[in-house]
């Protein structure tokens, strides 16, 4: 069997660590303190990674259109629904307890939610599989149409016409200086197109040189990122909704070289397998889909007795360790139920 790579693991895992303080910070009242902000601006580049992570490691998304499109509804459209509508139970039950102490709810309730943003109330989060399912499709038919043009052109021509995928965070930011208009998030979907084929392209050339060769050259894009981060510290990307800040070439670029440079240094380097870190990182669906509905069952549970847990730090450290337990406790129970993991057993052809 093929060894798993603990690259990538122990790089998902520090993302979900990532991911899910943020959302603890925002809903304990501290995402806008200076220290935090500070967190999230050499932090802001892992939502990226995992549309990397998924173009590293699919060599092809060609073949039946039909199959490659059921499949992907199946991992992630299918997940994306259930997890969502588990959120939204969590989140709607509590209203009527919370209109009757409070005579209004806490959050304005829009009936253009979903649609305008794809994501749950009570599962926020949900707007990345739905973004993550639309780029594995636009990838796939732009890919078929990219190989079917260029048929019968030299070899070369097809590899280098992937340059194209180059014009896609140009895309993206002319969607954000129209404020987004794309219903469903689907505004960032070019420049998760574009850190797709980034991966594809990195895993190509890891292929080609020595260990050493990558080690040196990861370093170098390391060190230009905290360079370019330190003289640029206003260059930043949320991916959730699109947002650009300072130069949009600078944030680019910046992504560009710590993506590559992080996973290069440590594959070539050969990352043992962290416990911890790793274990997150192999599991990652499980605390993506579940620690937010967990955070507001805390948060409307508190209120419901009068009691709120914004702006408090004492919060903040009770329920970090108590969401990873948590989670890693359901681990099994969510893998095991694949319309919630995404997780559905391979079909394995009958010998004949």
């Amino acid at each position: 069997m093929k060894l798993r790579n603990h690259a990538f693991d122990f790089l998902c895992g520090i993302c979900i660590i990532r991911m899910v303080s943020l959302h603890v910070m925002a809903f304990c009242g501290h995402a806008d303190d200076d220290w935090w902000r500070e967190v999230m601006q050499w932090t802001y580049y892992f939502m990226s990674f995992f549309f990397f992570k998924a173009g590293y490691f699919n060599k092809s998304v060609l073949g039946d259109s039909r199959q490659y499109c059921m499949d992907k509804a199946k991992r992630l459209l299918i997940p994306y629904v259930t997890t969502g509508l588990i959120g939204g139970a969590i989140f709607f039950s509590f209203q009527p307890f919370i209109i009757d102490r409070f005579h209004h709810t806490i959050e304005p309730i829009e009936l253009n939610h979903i649609w305008t943003t794809s994501s749950f109330y009570g599962n926020n989060p949900t707007w990345f599989l739905f973004s993550f399912f639309a780029a594995y499709i636009a990838i796939h038919f732009l890919e078929k149409g990219r190989h079917r043009v260029l048929a019968h052109a030299p070899h070369w021509v097809l590899q280098w016409s992937s340059v194209l995928y180059f014009i896609f965070p140009f895309i993206s930011y002319w969607l954000f200086t129209l404020g987004n208009p794309l219903w469903m998030s689907l505004s960032n979907v070019p420049m998760g197109l574009f850190f797709f084929e980034l991966g594809r392209a990195w895993s190509r050339l890891l292929t080609k040189w020595k260990p050493e060769t990558t080690i040196y050259f990861s370093l170098a894009l390391i060190v230009f990122f905290i360079a370019s981060n330190v003289i640029f510290h206003d260059a930043a990307y949320v991916m959730s909704n699109n947002k650009f800040s300072g130069n949009p070439i600078v944030t680019v670029v910046n992504i560009t070289a710590i993506l590559c440079g992080l996973s290069g240094l440590l594959i070539a380097g050969g990352l043992p397998r962290v416990p911890v870190l790793n274990f997150i990182g192999e599991h990652s669906m499980v605390y993506f889909v579940s620690h937010y509905p967990i955070l507001y069952y805390v948060k409307y549970m508190h209120l419901c007795f009068g009691r709120s847990i914004f702006g408090r730090y004492d919060e903040v450290l009770i329920l970090l360790p108590a969401i990873f337990l948590i989670c890693s406790w359901m681990v099994p129970y969510i893998e095991r139920t694949p319309w919630l993991s995404g997780r559905w057993p391979k079909r394995v052809k009958s010998e004949e």
